[in-house]
């Protein structure tokens, strides 16, 4: 029985633990042959160990599946061109680009220094750009290819302490949105993910910040359906992330470009790219006390303040 993903090679950052990991494993149960690129760090971006990515590739060759571990950085441009280049010189070709590779450095705005607001940035969204750009150069010139990037609900609706990193997932959702219209002509698509699992990354955040986010009402919001699935019964596994981007690389999914989905154990949503959800309008200019008249009952009259002003806390 031929298998989803047979005789294509698929290079996945971040694929020595957590999503990343699932998802190389997916990709050679269905056939494919895998860069297995991590570069062994912590959560938070510190050291560097060739363990991880040498244990996947290990149980993807038991498996009956060939795959390579690169090392590398996606952090870099050099790095990103050795990982692809990686894969083509042992594979021949490069089919499929996941990107799932990053870090956590939370902090509040007020307290975040340049080192934690670049080392996660460069993470996820200049990686994006670094493993894509030579990426496209070989799909551009086979006139095929799958590349998916991994955005996450902080991105799309924002998370109180993790402005870096929101910041870097939603510049990734723009950039699949975007991406997606240059390469879409050559054959390629390019979509993105926003997951939700529990992995080492989210097991950093403390309890005391989910309680004081909580407290605040700053918690993001997925829409009625992921609520509801969440009170039921999380389904969190990042295996539970796999099919659905293996689907996306295979032939059946050419025509789907440039979308975003929310995916979290039997839930897959469709998010909406942004539009004009109400619009005010006149002929000429507006003045401010006319804005200020009719924006509470028109644009805003329904809006819910994310983080209202709290009480000072006594010194």
């Amino acid at each position: 029985m031929a298998k989803h993903l047979d005789g294509k090679i698929a290079v996945v950052t971040g694929a020595g633990r957590g999503i990343g990991r699932e998802i190389a494993l997916a990709f050679a149960a269905e056939g494919a042959k895998v860069g297995v690129n991590d570069l062994g760090g912590g959560p938070d971006g510190a050291g560097a160990s060739n363990e991880p990515a040498d244990e996947v590739v290990s149980l993807i060759k038991k498996g009956g599946s060939d795959a390579i571990a690169i090392y590398e950085s996606v952090a870099t441009m050099t790095g990103g061109e050795r990982i692809i280049q990686a894969a083509v010189s042992k594979f021949g070709k490069i089919d499929i680009l996941v990107h799932c590779a990053g870090i956590l450095r939370d902090r509040m705005l007020f307290n975040m220094t340049e080192e934690e607001w670049d080392a996660v940035v460069n993470t996820h969204l200049k990686g994006m750009f670094a493993v894509s750009k030579p990426a496209t150069i070989l799909m551009r010139q086979q006139r095929s290819g799958r590349i998916i990037g991994f955005s996450s609900a902080s991105g799309l609706y924002g998370n109180a302490g993790q402005v870096n990193y929101a910041a870097a997932k939603d510049g990734i959702a723009s950039f699949i949105r975007t991406v997606a219209r240059d390469m879409g002509k050559y054959g390629c698509t390019v979509n993105g993910i926003a997951p939700a699992a529990m992995t080492r990354l989210t097991a950093t955040v403390t309890q005391s910040a989910r309680d004081a986010r909580a407290r605040a009402g700053i918690t993001p919001v997925m829409g009625e359906g992921a609520r509801t699935q969440s009170r039921l019964r999380p389904r969190l596994d990042p295996k539970e992330i796999t099919p659905f981007v293996t689907y996306l690389c295979t032939p059946q999914a050419k025509d789907i470009n440039g979308q975003m989905f929310y995916v979290q154990g039997g839930q897959i949503s469709l998010m909406n790219s942004p539009y004009a959800a109400r619009t005010m309008q006149k002929m000429g200019r507006w003045t401010i006390d006319e804005v200020a008249s009719l924006f509470p009952s028109t644009l805003g009259k329904d809006f819910v303040n994310p983080a209202p002003p709290q009480p000072a806390q006594p010194k």
